[in-house]
C-alpha cells in the first residue's frame, strides 16, 4: 500500500503572520466602533450647542441683564435676579469650599496616606464625590430648611459648598501627590520644615492642576438645579438677603422651560445661552491651565 499523503506542517513565520492578521482584524473592528461611539456623542453635543445657539442668542437682550423674571402672561422681563442670585450663591460656595478641600487634599497627600483616618476620609470623599446632587439637596433640606422652617440663599450656599468639597479634594491629592519626590527630599535636606516644604515646594509645583480642579467644581455648580430646588427655591423678585428665598439661573430655566408662556420660554433659553457660555469659558480656562507649565 502507499502511504498516505500527510498535510504540510505550519512554520512559525505562518503562524505569526496568522496572529498578526487576527490582530489587525480586530484592531480595525475596535478602531471602528471607538469612531462610530464618538461620532453618535458629537452629533448629539453638535446638535445642543446649535439648538441652543439658534434660540439662545435671538433671546438675548438688554432687559435680560436690567429686570426681573416677569410674572406670568406678562410681556418683557429679564433674568437679572436669577443671575444675580446664582452668582452670589456659587461664589459664596467656591469661596468656602475652596480653602477645606485644598486643606483636605493637602492632608491626604502629605500626611494621611497611609494612615486609617486618610483612608477614611478618602472613602468618604469618594461618597460624596459620586452621590446625585438631589440627595445632598434633600439632606441639605432635612438639616436646614426643615430646621429653620424656611427656604434660604444660605441652605442654597450650603448645598453648593457640599458638592464644591470633594471635587477640590480629589483634585487637590491627585496633583500632590504626582509632584516628585525628589523635590521634597531637597527641600528636607536644607533643613525645611514640613509645612513650609508643602506651601512652597509642593503646593506650587501643583498650582496650575489645584486651580483647575477649583474652576471644574465651580463649573459643576454653576448648573446645579436639584440641590437649589430644595434649599434656595426661588424668588421672583430683586433680593440680596441670604436669610430668604432666592432666585438662581437653573432653577429660573427648569421653571421657564416647563411654563406654557413663549416670553418664559424665550428667557429660559436665553438663560441656557449664558449658563452654557460660562461653563464653556471656565472649562477652556481650566484646560488651559493644566497645560500650563511651572
Amino acid at each position: 500500500m502507499s502511504p498516505t499523503p500527510t498535510a504540510p506542517a505550519t512554520t512559525a513565520p505562518d503562524r505569526r503572520l496568522a496572529k498578526h492578521r487576527a490582530r489587525k482584524r480586530v484592531n480595525a473592528i475596535a478602531l471602528a466602533m471607538a469612531l462610530a461611539a464618538m461620532a453618535f456623542g458629537v452629533f448629539w453635543l453638535i446638535w445642543i450647542l446649535w439648538e441652543t445657539l439658534r434660540l439662545g442668542l435671538p433671546a438675548l437682550s438688554l432687559h435680560v441683564f436690567t429686570q426681573m423674571t416677569p410674572a406670568p402672561q406678562s410681556e418683557g422681563g429679564g433674568l437679572a435676579n436669577a443671575l444675580m442670585g446664582s452668582l452670589l450663591m456659587v461664589g459664596l460656595a467656591t469661596l468656602i469650599g475652596t480653602p477645606i478641600g485644598v486643606m483636605a487634599g493637602i492632608y491626604l497627600a502629605e500626611y494621611g496616606r497611609k494612615g486609617l483616618l486618610g483612608a477614611a476620609t478618602r472613602f468618604i470623599n469618594d461618597i460624596l464625590l459620586s452621590a446625585p446632587s438631589i440627595v445632598i439637596g434633600l439632606f441639605v433640606y432635612s438639616v436646614v430648611v426643615a430646621t429653620t422652617k424656611g427656604f434660604s440663599g444660605w441652605a442654597g450656599v450650603l448645598a453648593l459648598t457640599l458638592i464644591v468639597i470633594p471635587i477640590v479634594v480629589r483634585t487637590t491629592e491627585n496633583m500632590l501627590s504626582l509632584v516628585p519626590n525628589a523635590l521634597r527630599e531637597a527641600a528636607y535636606a536644607l533643613g525645611t520644615p514640613k509645612w513650609k516644604v508643602i506651601g512652597d515646594v509642593t503646593l506650587k509645583a501643583a498650582r496650575s492642576g489645584v486651580l483647575t480642579g477649583v474652576l471644574l467644581a465651580l463649573a459643576r455648580v454653576s448648573g446645579e438645579t436639584a440641590p437649589l430646588l430644595f434649599t434656595a427655591l426661588s424668588n421672583q423678585f430683586w433680593s440680596a438677603d441670604l436669610s430668604d428665598p432666592m432666585a438662581s439661573l437653573p432653577v429660573t430655566i427648569f421653571k421657564f422651560a416647563m411654563s406654557p408662556y413663549q416670553n418664559w420660554q424665550e428667557l429660559a433659553w436665553a438663560g441656557v445661552f449664558l449658563i452654557t457660555l460660562g461653563v464653556l469659558a471656565l472649562n477652556i480656562a481650566a484646560r488651559v491651565l493644566l497645560r500650563q507649565k511651572h
